[in-house]
């Protein structure tokens, strides 16, 4: 079992994805924006997190960027979990340190793969 960080300011979101994540046996934590993921990660060390790139204050990529260069959190895979499709935004993502991207709405085969590969990297 794995401990999960959703990072989402939308509360439907959280809990679409906790439901998810939940049946398939992992425990889950949420923050509601960049600053909480910062103080969550560092307090909980979750095993993987789930990041929105659009939310109010510092934006998905900014906390990637900061959980990335941070050493007690550098270690935990982030992926990406965005309506923000494009491949720009993709590729972007992936250079602030993701190990994966996932578009809303979810494909839950492929955000089971993208969490289950991040876990055993």
């Amino acid at each position: 079992m794995a401990k999960v960080l959703i990072v989402d300011d939308s509360p439907a979101q959280v809990l679409n994805l906790s439901t998810l994540i939940e049946n398939w046996g992992h425990c889950v934590i949420s923050a509601e924006n960049g600053n909480q993921a910062l103080q969550i990660a560092r307090d909980e060390s979750p095993d993987v997190i789930l990041m929105d790139v659009v939310m109010p204050g510092m934006s998905g990529f900014q906390t990637t960027r900061k959980l990335s260069k941070d050493l007690a959190t550098c270690r935990i895979p982030i992926i990406f979990v965005s309506k923000k499709s494009g491949e720009a935004d993709r590729i972007w993502g992936m250079r602030q340190g993701a190990t994966a991207y996932v578009t809303k709405p979810v494909n839950p085969e492929k955000l089971l793969i993208a969490i289950s590969d991040a876990i055993a990297a």
